[in-house]
Order: structure tokens, then C-alpha cells, then sequence
């Protein structure tokens, strides 16, 4: 079932070295390191919370004094960095669950209303939006083995959108109509449009004339920059059973000419960025990886969903360097700081790890998860009594009980010795 990796090569595109990284957009920058120059936070105190009135899984975005970030309550909100109150917050017709994007002075983030939008980042007036062909869930029949197996079903699990990444003037994100876009950042208007086979939340990774992009096609693409035009794309499993080990919702990381993701065919790959031949891949024993991973010095870290494991591979090789168990899955990407690494759980439970070891240094647990572990995890701290069967009705309701414990589906960001996340609790939290 999961033997299928081919590629086609259709141009070549001259490496060059990685953007570094900053604070401008998700994961720190358009190559999606996860690297951040900051001394590293204790955890050890709650500078400021903010709380909205929806979920928070958009990763918090922190540039000058202001941090940006969505919510499930169809807002934009800008918060003062130093004490967390409220600048302005910009309405729309969905579910903000994209990152947002700095550049120029204009805030960009994706919205489940299928707009996308550039917004002031002093005022929060609107500058412009555009409009796609409309937001959907990736949909199979029977998914995950619900039940009824020839029902045609979204899945609980697609639950974060495409954040957008900016280079050189321009915008790019994906849909789930099933394109992926570049917009001139200034005024909005569509350089080109590259279509897929299916629902693309996957975050573009953009680096040496590229942007690469995973889409629920099973494909791994990489898109010349500049004309929109397929270099080449890598295929990974399928499952046209229950639809389970399919498709690519990890936001790829490109370091050192390789381009490294994670899949729900319960993979992970490296290949090379400049033809899409494989590198390596590394068997997750079924378990999705939809975090994007972080890489430094040559290591590749990223947390595991079913499996509940977070693990270093060597990025040149594909040797595991360390595999510790979580006690919940993860979908939050990992922040690196120095000698340390960040990552949150669905279990409202944040994470620091020894980043050479995997060893614990400290943890944080949510507001919600404070409130709500009595009923949903066991005495071993494992998540229990979540779906109440497994329809889809069931798997949404066991969805809405998870994010009861607060989860971080959000990944960290940090500057200035304070990390902040978002969680499903409704909160922002700023850590110390």
C-alpha cells in the first residue's frame, strides 16, 4: 500500500543558501526552519494570556510591538507584545485557522470564509482580499472507518489551513480548492495559479527560486517561483480503504538542498530539492506527521500524531538520533532555541526538550486542560473516553472533547526570551 515514491523531473532550479530565519511568518521564515535567535524561556511563568472567544490553532506571529494571530471566532486579532492587550481585531466571514505573514507593513492570513486577506498591521483597516474558488475539508467515503463505510465524510482531523509565505513581493498559500496561489504582495492581483488534485493546507515552504508543497493528492510539489510552471513532484502512499495513510498536510522545511515532510501515509522524507528524488524516509509505524519539522545543525526534529512520539533524524542519513513517547498526538510544529526545542500536545500539555537528548527540562499545562483532565485522561495521563463511537458524528464529537483540554495544536513562537502559543482553550498564552 505504501510502496508507491515516484517523481518526474521537468526543470532544474540552482540551489542557493537558506533565507534565515525571522519572525515574519510561520516558522520563523520562508524556508520553515523553526529556528529562533532568542535566549530560551523557563516556562516557568505566564507573562500575559489573551482570550478569545473561539479556538486558537493559528501560530502566533511577533513582529515590533505587536503580535498577530486568528481565532475559530472569524477574527485577526493584534495584541501589544508587552502586556497583551487588545490593538484591534479584524472580522471575517470564517474560522481564522491559517498563521499570518508579515511584510511592508501589511498583516496576510488565509480565513475558512475561502478569502484571503491583507490588512494593515497599524490600523487593522483591510488593504485587500482575494478570493478562491471556495475552503473545503479533504472528504473520502467511510474515513478513518466510520461508519457508514460509503458515506462521503470530511475529516474531523483537516483542521488547520494553509499559512502563507512571502518572498520577494510575493504572497503564496494554498486552498483547499485544490490550488496553490502566488498574489503580488502590494496589490492582491494573481500572478499565477497552480492546480492540484486536491485540498491543499499545507503551508508553502518557499527557498532557492522554489515553493514546495504538499497536497492531499499525495503529491509533494515543487512550483518554479516565478512562473508558476511544476518542476517536478514526489508521490507518496495511498489507503483507498478507510482514506487513513493518505495525503500531506505537514508544511515542508528545506535546509541544505533537501526538502524534509512528514505525511499521514505514516512516513517521513527527505528529497532533494532540486530534482525530487528520494533521499531516505523514515517508517512511522502508521503514525501522521503533520507538524512541519524544525531542523538545525544538520538534525531534523518533529513530533509524531498516532504513535505519540517526538523524534531527532539525522538529516543525512535518516538515522534516528532519539525517539521519546508523548502522552497525547501532536500536530504543533517545534520551535528551537538554542539548546532547546518546544512543541505542544493535544493534551493542553507545552513541551521543552533537551534538543541533543530529548530530555525533559520543562512542561506547561493549558487553562484547559487544568479544567477538563478529570474527564478525559486516565490515571497513566493518557487521553481516554473521547469518541462516543465511531461515526463521524462520533469522531466530531470526540474533536470538540479534545480541544475541551486546552490542546496546542498551535506552534510556538519565540523572541526575546518569551514564547507564545495559541490553544484550543481560546487562549494566547506568553511564557517566561
Amino acid at each position: 500500500m505504501f510502496t508507491s515514491r515516484k517523481f518526474c523531473i521537468t526543470a532544474l532550479i540552482a540551489l542557493a543558501p537558506n533565507i534565515a530565519a525571522g519572525q515574519s511568518m510561520f516558522r520563523g521564515g520562508p524556508d520553515h526552519l523553526g529556528v529562533y535567535q532568542s535566549a530560551a524561556p523557563s516556562l516557568g511563568s505566564v507573562a500575559w494570556k489573551f482570550k478569545t472567544q473561539g479556538r486558537v490553532v493559528s501560530s502566533p506571529l511577533v513582529t515590533g510591538d505587536a503580535v498577530y494571530f486568528g481565532s475559530s471566532d472569524n477574527n485577526l486579532y493584534s495584541v501589544n507584545r508587552a502586556d497583551g492587550s487588545l490593538r484591534w481585531k479584524f472580522a471575517t466571514k470564517g474560522a481564522v485557522n491559517s498563521s499570518p505573514a508579515f511584510a511592508g507593513g501589511i498583516v496576510y492570513v488565509n480565513s475558512n470564509d475561502g478569502r484571503f486577506y491583507a490588512v494593515d498591521a497599524a490600523t487593522g483597516k483591510e488593504k485587500w482580499n482575494f478570493k478562491t474558488a471556495g475552503e473545503h475539508r479533504f472528504t473520502a467515503p467511510g474515513i478513518h472507518g466510520g461508519q457508514p463505510r460509503t458515506e462521503t465524510m470530511a475529516d474531523p482531523f483537516d483542521m488547520l489551513l494553509s499559512s502563507p509565505a512571502i518572498a520577494n513581493g510575493v504572497v503564496y498559500f494554498g486552498s483547499g480548492d485544490g490550488n496553490v496561489y502566488a498574489l503580488d504582495a502590494a496589490t492582491g492581483e494573481a500572478k499565477w495559479t497552480f492546480k492540484t488534485g486536491n485540498v491543499v493546507h499545507a503551508s508553502p515552504a518557499v527557498a532557492n527560486g522554489a515553493v514546495f508543497i504538499g497536497s492531499w493528492d499525495r503529491n509533494l510539489y515543487a512550483i518554479d517561483a516565478k512562473s508558476g510552471k511544476e518542476v517536478w513532484r514526489f508521490q507518496t502512499g495511498n489507503d483507498t480503504v478507510i482514506y487513513n495513510q493518505i495525503g500531506i498536510a505537514s508544511s515542508a522545511a528545506v535546509a541544505d538542498g533537501v526538502v524534509y515532510f512528514g505525511c499521514r501515509d505514516g512516513h517521513f522524507y527527505a528529497v532533494d530539492a532540486k530534482t525530487g528524488a528520494q533521499r531516505w524516509s523514515h517508517d512511522n509505524k502508521m503514525g501522521w506527521v503533520i507538524a512541519s519539522p524544525a531542523v538545525k545543525s544538520g538534525i531534523v526534529y518533529f513530533p509524531t500524531s498516532d504513535g505519540t512520539r517526538f523524534k531527532a533524524i539525522d538529516g543525512a542519513t535518516g538515522t534516528l538520533k532519539y525517539s521519546i513517547e508523548n502522552k497525547a498526538v501532536s500536530f504543533s510544529s517545534p520551535a528551537i532555541v538554542g539548546d532547546r526545542v518546544y512543541y505542544g500536545t493535544s493534551d493542553g500539555w507545552l513541551h521543552s526538550l533537551d534538543l541533543a537528548t530529548g530530555a525533559v527540562r520543562a512542561e506547561f499545562q493549558s487553562d484547559g486542560s487544568k479544567a477538563n483532565a478529570s474527564k478525559y485522561i486516565d490515571a497513566n495521563g493518557k487521553m481516554t473516553n473521547l469518541y462516543p463511537d465511531f461515526t463521524l458524528d462520533g469522531m466530531i464529537i470526540g474533536v470538540h472533547n479534545m480541544f475541551t483540554l486546552g490542546s496546542f495544536i498551535s506552534s510556538p513562537t519565540v523572541a526575546d526570551g518569551v514564547l507564545y502559543v495559541g490553544s484550543t482553550d481560546g487562549n494566547v498564552y506568553a511564557l517566561k
